[in-house]
């Protein structure tokens, strides 16, 4: 290994005894040291949308950590779909890392969002892993180029918090790389983070921090992961095999019993002292990339390395990622924004458009009081944070009243005089602008949701509003999906502006007024009801198991394939302009794995606004010899463009956007024919399509005495042989009849062979086996 040949010196040098004891933290937050060596230890530290770094390392808090800028959290940051702005936000993090003394930033989160019970789903970004992979890569690489190690998270089918450090996802291999790691492989090839973190749950039926396939033979050896992997906190229960597997370092400490654990087993042969020596390695290696890291940055005098971070200005960063994550998922009338008047509506039935309004009712606790982040091990201590009651107050003018209802207590408890004093209020108002979400504490690490419904309180404050002003605008925060079908007629217009983080409530304020044009899009649709999820009938398993029996068809692939409605699809959201696609050319240069789809489309401002639109780009194979969603995100960008300015808009799309995994070839492989490219606004909006045809070589499956006799029958190569091989068999006419042997295709060619009773002479099937 390179690891062990650059600190070969260091190696020589540990004792056994030594070398174990790097293997596990030397801490609750930092890794283990050895003085007389000069191996100082290394800060790792919670993440992912802000630095989560204790006051008092030797005792754990939630709410004990040093300030820190709070950004909205991932499930907001990937409804952005902006790279360039993730990249910032990492940058952001890296820097008040670096200030803290931080190496290493336990994040981003990249797990798919397979069910939006999931209690963690705040902290990942999409249920897709393009998104996840591509925002992902982004942040890392944001971190990382401030001297600071990222750490994706959490490897890998993490994707529910019950039973989260026993259940077992029981997942096939296809569906594994298809949609579960495709998201880590792109962040790990693209980003090169320093580190890796192993799950709590097992992956069929094997730890994650002990799973030898994945930390080993997929991350290291197919990937070329060259970094360190660490456990998630007490995620390992048998050191002796996480070392063995791969894992290079078990957090936190383990006050000894893991070291003399891993010093029995090579003693008594059961590992080899050469194993900790890589996993050794991985961990000096961090350990001076962190030094070098710091050291460049103090001879640069960069402001960060003398704890000097400008949080004024990452405050305005995370008020712009706010205001560029929000959705605005429906604007009937174009009622929002508040400070222009509405445009009519278009529909027929809609109804008649408000004049500007001269009165607002602003109601809900939530607008003075933010929910602005999930709770469990990525809480922040803010700096500070803004509210939206303040910044509406401060964005409205001189010619706008306002008021202000809590209309409903945190505590959750109905409480009739604040409902009935947030009725007045509203009655009086030309527009009630209503804010509602889920309370602090619904959302969080260490379990899951039990429902998808916004509090009942909030429903019966927002039908009661809806009864006495037609013009109520939602404003909602949440980190997982909520249903909204049961109360979104109430609305004319919904802001979902998600965890927000600190300098949320200005963001909402930009967006309400106009400052901002909305260009969030769903990273995850939106259902009508809990029970139309695709895992909804597995969730979150039985007993010690979680079955994966939807397999590939996660999100929005499972509704688009039985063309369920959904409330909003994927990649939806409004924007205060208009956007029209059109002269989408594709083209088809080279073939097999050489092949690359070129496409080119306009994409032109329509409407009276700057304005953002994220251009989607799905792929759907038209004739597979497998299972295969129909459509599949394969690429995306998000464009800016001035009222009435038109660009181009260029994409490439490589054989890998084609192609799907086949575990019995173990690669991914691409087949010849036609694919159909679906450009637009969202899996559901597609005005642009186009067909291209691309070759690759003939997908031979591999034959055994196990493939079927249609399998051998299909194969060029195999069924002669199959076929002379019956012909000679005595007594029989099953090479000679199409309808006799048309019944046995179904058999297994062994199970064939059994049911001759030795009469089929398989010499030449067996040698041409062996070839």
């Amino acid at each position: 290994m390179l690891e062990e040949t650059r600190f070969a010196d260091v190696l020589v040098t540990l004792t056994l005894e030594e070398k174990a004891s790097l293997l596990s933290g030397g801490s609750a937050w930092e890794t283990a040291a050895i003085e007389r060596l000069g191996i100082e230890s290394v800060i790792l530290t919670d993440g992912p949308h802000g630095v989560r770094l204790q006051a008092d390392p030797e005792h754990f808090s939630l709410d004990a950590s040093l300030p820190a800028t709070c950004f909205p959290t991932a499930s907001a940051l990937g409804s952005s779909w902006d790279v360039g702005l993730l990249t910032r936000v990492g940058e952001a993090l890296g820097a008040e890392s670096r200030a803290a003394g931080v190496a290493v930033l336990l994040g981003p989160g990249i797990n798919i969002k397979r069910s939006p019970l999931c209690g963690r789903n705040f902290e990942y970004l999409s249920e897709d892993p393009v998104v996840s992979g591509q925002l992902g890569a982004a942040l890392v690489g944001g971190v990382q180029s401030r001297g600071v190690g990222a750490c994706v998270k959490h490897f890998a089918a993490n994707n529910q918090e019950t039973d989260r450090m026993r259940v077992s996802a029981e997942v096939d291999e296809r569906t594994l790389r298809e949609i579960y790691l495709a998201g880590f492989e792109h962040v790990v090839t693209a980003a090169r983070p320093w580190t890796v973190m192993a799950a709590y749950n097992k992956v069929n039926g094997v730890h994650a921090a002990q799973h030898g396939w994945l930390l080993t033979k997929v991350l290291r050896d197919e990937w070329a992961f060259d970094g360190l992997v660490v456990s998630d906190w007490s995620a390992v229960t048998d050191p002796v095999a996480a070392v063995a597997a791969g894992l290079d370092l078990e957090m936190p400490t383990t006050n000894g019993s893991s070291a003399a654990r891993l010093v029995e087993a090579v003693k008594a042969g059961r590992i080899e002292e050469t194993t900790l020596d890589q996993a050794v390695a991985r961990l000096l290696s961090l350990l001076d990339r962190a030094a070098s890291a710091a050291s460049a940055a103090s001879a640069a005098s960069a402001p960060e390395s003398a704890g000097d971070v400008d949080f004024d200005r990452h405050h305005a960063l995370a008020r712009l990622a706010a205001a560029e994550s929000a959705v605005l998922l429906k604007n009937e009338g174009a009622i929002l924004p508040l400070n222009a008047a509405p445009t009519a509506p278009t529909a027929p039935t809609a109804p008649t458009a408000p004049t500007a309004p001269t009165t607002i009712a602003v109601i809900g606790e939530f607008a003075r009081a933010p929910v602005f982040q999930g709770a469990g091990s990525s809480q922040v201590n803010p700096t500070r944070v803004d509210n939206a009651l303040d910044a509406i107050r401060a964005a409205a003018g001189e010619h706008l009243r306002l008021s202000f209802s809590p209309g409903f207590a945190l505590s959750g408890e109905e409480d009739h005089a604040l409902l009935a004093e947030a009725v007045e209020s509203a009655e009086a108002a030309d527009t009630a602008i209503v804010f509602l979400g889920l309370p602090n504490g619904a959302e969080s690490e260490g379990f899951d949701r039990a429902h998808l419904d916004l509090p009942d309180v909030q429903l019966a404050l927002l039908a009661a509003v809806a009864q006495v002003n037609r013009n109520a605008v939602v404003v909602l925060a949440n980190g997982g999906v909520v249903q909204v079908a049961t109360w979104q007629q109430h609305a004319r217009a919904i802001l979902a502006g998600g965890l927000n983080g600190q300098a949320g409530g200005g963001a909402i304020a930009d967006l309400l007024f106009g400052l901002a044009n909305p260009c969030g899009r769903l990273a995850e649709t939106i259902p009508l009801r809990l029970q139309d999820t695709p895992a909804y009938l597995n969730f979150p398993g039985d007993g010690d198991a979680v079955s994966y029996g939807e397999r590939l068809y996660v999100g929005y692939r499972y509704y688009d394939a039985k063309d369920l409605p959904v409330s909003y699809p994927f990649g939806h959201g409004l924007s205060y302009t208009t956007f029209a696609y059109s002269d989408l050319r594709a083209t088809v240069d080279g073939e097999g794995e050489e092949a690359v789809v070129r496409l080119r489309l306009t994409l032109a401002n329509t409407g009276p606004v700057a304005g953002k639109e994220v251009v989607q780009v799905y792929v759907g194979d038209v004739a597979s010899s497998v299972d295969r969603p129909i459509r599949e995100l394969k690429a995306f960008a998000k464009v800016e463009l001035a009222a009435g300015e038109s660009t181009g808009v260029d994409f490439e799309l490589r054989a890998r956007d084609l192609s799907f995994f086949s575990p019995l070839h173990g690669r991914w492989v691409l087949e010849a024919g036609d694919f159909e490219i679906g450009v637009g606004g969202s899996s559901r909006d597609l005005p642009l399509t186009a067909t291209v045809s691309v070759q690759a070589p003939a997908l031979a499956r591999p034959l055994s005495l196990t493939s079927s006799v249609a399998e051998w029958l299909a194969d060029s190569a195999g069924a002669p042989v199959l076929m002379q091989a019956l012909a000679a068999m005595p007594g029989s006419t099953l090479a000679a009849d199409p309808t006799v042997l048309h019944m046995v295709e179904s058999l297994p060619l062994d199970r064939l062979m059994a049911m001759t009773g030795g009469r089929l002479d398989t010499a030449g099937i067996r040698q041409f086996l062996d070839h």
